[in-house]
């Protein structure tokens, strides 16, 4: 009765507050409703028990935050996620965008918040990394200093790969999983976590985008910038970015204990 009543009560007081820090999105006054609220628990809890039955304290988890079918894209927003002590609560950390500003910061959030950002489809998808790269990247997560320096505060929402100028949530994901795979360098740079990216085969998403859509963007939205990316792609409308699925499928393809769980909210 107690949690019953507490859930309640955080209902009443989440449903109260708006929207303020999104992940590529710009701010809107906007109340959640009681079913997202339940919806985001519900989805939030069926992350938790997933996560509880693994043998790992570090996971990568994915939500679908928008509609991206038209780009062939189905997640949205990557965060990383660990368990502060063994048998203790999970916790999220991810590059949010301040209110579709060109400006981000990391937040660290526990499941519930990560599925109330007006979610397009409660969905999500657990990437497992293999037992001695989860133990690599728990200090990190753990002690936050790593995680700053590979964090540019300039945010564009198509951040190119390959360059440092801009920053979006999955590519800081990505450049993070990234430091702590290395093996043959530390990386401390982004410029380092690109380059070994690179050398390792990872291949962006391409979004076609006509030249309309790429004026609009950059002179009616703060949030987007496509000055970081070559010329030869940007004026043939290649627009290259970290998706979801393009983590997904680079380390899945190596073939070195990866491991995917889908989760749908019933």
């Amino acid at each position: 009765m107690f949690r019953l009543n507490l859930l309640r009560l955080l209902a009443a007081l989440t449903l109260s507050l708006p929207l303020a820090v999104q992940a590529g999105r710009s701010c809107e006054e906007k109340s959640l409703s009681s079913d997202t609220f339940r919806l985001a628990m519900q989805t939030a809890e069926q992350v938790r028990q997933k996560l509880d039955a693994l043998n790992s304290d570090v996971v990568v988890l994915a939500r679908v935050g928008q509609d991206l079918s038209k780009y062939k894209l189905r997640y949205s927003h990557a965060g990383l996620v660990y368990r502060t002590e063994p048998g203790g609560r999970w916790r999220v950390a991810h590059l949010l965008n301040d209110c579709g500003t060109d400006h981000s910061d990391l937040w660290y959030e526990g499941l519930g918040n990560f599925f109330l950002d007006d979610m397009f489809s409660f969905e999500a998808v657990v990437l497992i990394p293999p037992p001695e790269l989860a133990a690599r990247l728990k200090p990190i997560l753990s002690q936050g200093g790593q995680l700053r320096r590979l964090h540019t505060p300039k945010y564009s929402l198509l951040a190119y790969p390959f360059a440092t100028r801009y920053e979006n949530s999955n590519t800081w994901v990505l450049e993070t999983v990234a430091a702590a795979s290395s093996r043959e360098i530390e990386i401390k740079q982004r410029e380092q976590a690109q380059m070994w990216l690179k050398l390792q085969g990872f291949v962006p998403a391409e979004i076609k985008l006509g030249p309309l859509s790429r004026l609009g963007g950059r002179i009616f939205k703060a949030n987007v910038a496509f000055d970081d990316h070559p010329s030869e792609l940007r004026y043939s409308d290649r627009i290259q970015t970290v998706s979801v699925e393009s983590i997904l499928n680079f380390f899945m393809q190596r073939k070195n204990g990866w491991a995917v769980q889908e989760i749908s909210a019933r």
